[in-house]
């Protein structure tokens, strides 16, 4: 058995939290569109955007290499404005036995804070934390903060 391990952060954004919920609920495949030194790719590979249980196949950098990930939309809380996704094929399953990652959006009137929440079970004590992969997470939120704020109203 692996070793488990949780990493939490959060991060305010200035763009709508609603949308920024939407994005990865219904268009991750738009998330290369917004963050195109991050996210190159980003494919149905079965089922249906917005729905438990779709696949999708990532094409990403990570520590300045590509990498792939092929994900399944775990669980959705439109109320809660929260995705979880399990990875279930690539890069990181060489590192890890389980990898879930959880975008979750607070919104307060003008006030929305993006969590990311990576849980993962290590192969062995070698591996390292994911913080870099976080530090991923993050640069993607905020290019696509970036990325709505520029559009005009």
């Amino acid at each position: 058995m692996g070793i488990k391990g949780k990493l939490v952060s959060q991060i305010d954004i200035k763009s709508d939290g609603d949308v920024f919920h939407e994005i990865f609920r219904e268009r991750p495949h738009h998330l290369s569109g917004m963050s195109p030194a991050n996210i190159q790719k980003c494919d149905l590979h079965e089922g249906q955007l917005g729905t438990v249980g779709s696949v999708i196949y990532l094409n990403y950098t990570h520590d300045g290499k590509d990498r792939v990930a092929k994900e399944i939309i775990e669980a959705i809380d439109v109320e809660k404005k929260s995705v979880t996704y399990r990875v279930i094929e690539g890069d990181l399953m060489e590192l890890y036995n389980n990898f879930t990652l959880t975008i979750h959006v607070d919104t307060n009137g003008d006030d929305n804070l993006v969590t990311w929440t990576l849980e993962y079970e290590k192969k062995n004590e070698n591996v390292p934390d994911p913080n870099t992969l976080m530090d991923v997470c993050l640069a993607v939120t905020k290019d696509i903060e970036s990325h709505h704020l520029a559009k005009p109203n």
